[in-house]
């Protein structure tokens, strides 16, 4: 059985449409990924490999509050020029280490959202980091907790 198949095989199973697990937030300059499972990312996306992580390499690793073979992820939608922001929920934590993850991937959103642009725009890079973290913590604890 190939990937696809085996994809096709648990979401029947599941009795679940392929982006059904994970919560989409669109804003202007990137989509919110929000899931408890790491491994939702490449079935959302359909796709087996993703940036450098695979998906069957992600369904053997345990996803526990301590680790995760994704906790968070910041990267271009596969076939577009689009940002999206992937966080594990499972593995977020709380309070601070919560916070501290969000804004670790936040960080780097904006550092590719400006460029990397840190020598012209370094104060507009963390603070835009900085307000859309509060934004993403905020969602989760409404909506998750």
């Amino acid at each position: 059985m190939n990937l696809q198949e085996e994809i096709s095989r648990m979401k029947s199973m599941m009795n679940e449409s392929k982006k059904s697990s994970i919560k989409e937030f669109k804003y202007k300059n990137y989509t919110l990924l929000l899931s408890k499972n790491p491994c939702d990312i490449f079935t959302y996306f359909d796709v087996e490999d993703l940036h450098g992580l695979n998906y069957k390499k992600c369904l053997s690793h345990k996803n526990t509050k301590e680790s995760a073979y994704i906790a968070g992820l910041t990267n271009i939608i596969p076939k577009t020029k689009k940002h999206f922001l992937f966080l594990n929920l499972n593995r977020l934590g709380k309070g601070k280490e919560k916070m501290g993850l969000i804004m670790h991937e936040t960080m780097h959103l904006s550092l590719e959202i400006h460029k990397h642009d840190v020598e012209k725009k370094e104060e507009e890079i963390i603070t835009w980091a900085e307000n859309e973290a509060y934004k993403i913590y905020d969602i989760i604890e409404k909506k998750f907790n």
